[in-house]
Parts: C-alpha cells; sequence; structure tokens
C-alpha cells in the first residue's frame, strides 16, 4: 500500500492508494504533533505492507519523513511539480484539497515511480546547514555593505572603493568632520554599520572554521582538488548529498546543470546549454573551473588552454571543464564516502 502525505505546518493528510487499482482505499488527517505522528503511524501499521510518499519530503514534510524513517519505515519524496501534473492531467480543472494532494503524492509513487527515496540525516546534513547559514550572513553582510556605501557617498565626493572593508571604513570615517546635524548624523549610522560588518565578518569566519572542522570530521579529500577551499567543499558536499544517489557521472552532471542538452534539427544534431539542475551547485563548479583557468600551471588551465587550441570559444571551453571537473568532484565524492562507510562498519569503529 503506497500511502501519501501531503503536509502542512499545521496539519498532515495522509490517503492509503492501491498500487494496482490506484484507488484511495482510506484517509487521515492529523495535527503537526508529536500525539498526531504516533495516530498516523498506527493507522498506517494497519496496512502491513506500505511505503510513504511525502509530498516535498525535504520542505515542510522533512520532520515527519525523519521521524517515520528512525522508527523503521520506508519514506519516499514526491516532488510537488509531479503532484500538481497527476491532479491535473488524471481530474482536469484545477481542483484542489488536502485529500487529493495526499492521492496525487501515491499516485506519482505507484504508477510514475518518479520519487527519491528519502534517508536518515546524517554528517552531510550538517554542510548543507552551514552552507545555508553563510550564505544568509553573507547575504546580511552585502546589505550592511550596500547601507554603508550609500550614506559614504553623502559623505566623502566620489563616495567610498568598491572593495570596502571594515577597517577601511573606519579609517576613512576618522578623517570626516561634518558640520551639519545631517552629516553628523550620517557618520553615527556609518560608525554602527562598521561595527555590524565587523561582527558579521566575525561570523562568517567562525561558519568557515566549523566548515573545515566537519571536513576534516569527514575524511574528505575534495579540497586536494585545486580552486577548492573549505567553503565550496562544503557547498559541494551539501549540494550534492550521498555521491552514491547518482548511478554515473553524467547523473551527477545533469544534477548540477553542466550537461549541455541535444537539441535535434533535423539530419543535423545539435547541443544547447542546459539551465535547469542545482544553481548553487552549478556555481560552485563555475568558482572551481574559474579559479583553476587564472592559475597559470593548473591542470584545468592547461585543459582550457588545449580546448583553446582545438578550436573551440572561451565559453565552450568553459563549460567543457566544468563538465570535465564535475566528472573528478563526483569520482572523488563516491569513493570518500565509500571509504567512509567502511570504516563506520568495522568493529574498530564500532568499539
Amino acid at each position: 500500500m503506497i500511502i501519501g502525505v501531503d503536509p502542512h505546518k499545521g496539519s498532515h493528510t495522509a490517503t492509503a492508494v492501491s498500487p494496482i487499482t490506484n484507488a484511495p482505499a482510506s484517509s487521515l488527517r492529523v495535527d503537526a504533533t508529536l500525539a498526531g505522528y504516533r495516530q498516523l503511524l498506527r493507522w498506517g501499521k494497519a496496512f502491513p505492507e506500505r511505503q510513504w510518499a511525502i509530498e516535498n519530503a525535504h520542505g515542510l514534510g522533512r520532520h515527519l519523513a525523519q521521524w517515520l524513517i528512525a522508527r523503521g519505515e520506508t519514506v519516499v519524496d514526491v516532488r510537488t511539480t509531479a503532484t500538481a501534473r497527476v491532479r491535473e492531467l488524471s481530474r482536469g480543472g484545477r481542483r484542489k484539497n488536502d485529500m487529493l494532494d495526499a492521492s496525487a503524492a501515491a499516485s506519482v509513487a505507484a504508477v510514475q515511480g518518479d520519487v527519491s527515496l528519502v534517508a536518515a540525516e546524517d554528517e552531510i546534513t550538517v554542510f548543507a546547514l552551514l552552507e545555508e547559514r553563510r550564505a544568509n550572513v553573507a547575504a546580511h553582510r552585502v546589505r550592511l555593505a550596500n547601507q554603508l556605501h550609500a550614506l559614504l557617498r553623502d559623505l566623502v565626493p566620489g563616495g567610498a572603493r568598491p572593495a570596502l572593508t571594515a577597517a577601511s571604513a573606519t579609517a576613512l570615517l576618522r578623517r570626516l568632520r561634518p558640520l551639519s546635524a545631517a552629516g553628523r548624523t550620517r557618520k553615527r549610522l556609518a560608525r554602527e554599520l562598521v561595527l555590524e560588518i565587523r561582527a558579521t565578518d566575525a561570523r562568517l569566519a567562525q561558519i568557515a572554521r566549523r566548515m573545515a572542522e566537519a571536513l576534516r570530521a569527514r575524511g574528505t579529500r575534495l579540497q586536494q582538488v585545486q580552486g577548492v577551499g573549505p567553503v565550496l567543499a562544503a557547498r559541494l558536499l551539501g549540494r550534492t548529498g550521498r555521491a552514491s544517489r547518482f548511478p554515473s557521472a553524467a547523473a551527477f552532471a545533469n544534477y548540477a546543470g553542466v550537461a549541455p542538452i541535444e537539441v535535434a534539427s533535423g539530419d543535423r544534431a545539435r547541443h544547447r546549454l542546459s539551465r535547469s539542475g542545482d544553481r548553487q551547485l552549478n556555481s560552485a563548479l563555475h568558482l572551481v573551473a574559474v579559479t583553476q583557468v587564472r592559475m597559470p600551471h593548473s591542470i584545468g588551465r592547461s585543459y582550457y588552454d588545449r580546448k583553446i587550441a582545438e578550436g573551440k570559444t572561451r565559453n565552450e571551453a568553459m563549460r567543457c571543464l566544468k563538465r570535465r571537473l564535475a566528472d573528478h568532484v563526483w569520482r572523488l565524492m563516491l569513493v570518500d564516502e565509500r571509504l567512509h562507510d567502511k570504516s563506520a562498519e568495522s568493529p574498530a569503529a564500532i568499539a
């Protein structure tokens, strides 16, 4: 039996669907509480052979999915776009409610198979959490720097230089002696922004140290790749998850959006740049590629120059390098994952 779940912040709706007839057998709505979770599991145990298909199991349904996995249940993730497609094609119109969404999630798992198995959270989740936190703090620093630039533009002719740091802004403010009340207020606000930027820089440095510690505990070799530091290594691991979930390097490249898409045009095959995939993972690979191209004696620069000599444009050579890096990074993560799992299962690790 496939049990589809439509999760919400305050409640969860589950519908059991037979994988043979694709017909709903039973439905239940519970509160998003531990008591509701227990009620839902007791109800689900009425079906001895069951699988939970949770819509957006890595978002609103994350807590319920991990709670079920911890109790030995099998959980798959169903994308919201897949349930919307099933709901539209099976019923027509745009009718939508929680029971229909839960039934659609179960139908996707039973008929289409457009799902992915949800695993219990492990050390890889730490990198995703740290990367998300760093991205939010870095975005906040950009906003603070923009506000400081706006104030300095009104205090100093031409404003400050683009690469503004807390130290350079402090030195600049020391030389200012505004005469008007508005000018003195701008200077005070600028000093407050400098203090906030210093605190934000300290948080970013602390997050980078946590990333480095987590990488050492994981035992990954990603930092051996030229152009990959602790931040990029954590981003690659956090955005990829377990490398073994990709059956091949080509599947990983497609997920990262670095595999070209073939476009059929008569007898002549053409390819176009992929705009799909995980854009954050694509950005990380792009940063590694750009860094290697800027290093005169790097392996990536040699590969890039060879593609240019073959007649490719700079953009085409960069795309080739990103694809080659994606293959290399995936193989490294796959080997590291297998070594980590093997060490975790060894008697010495258990003792």
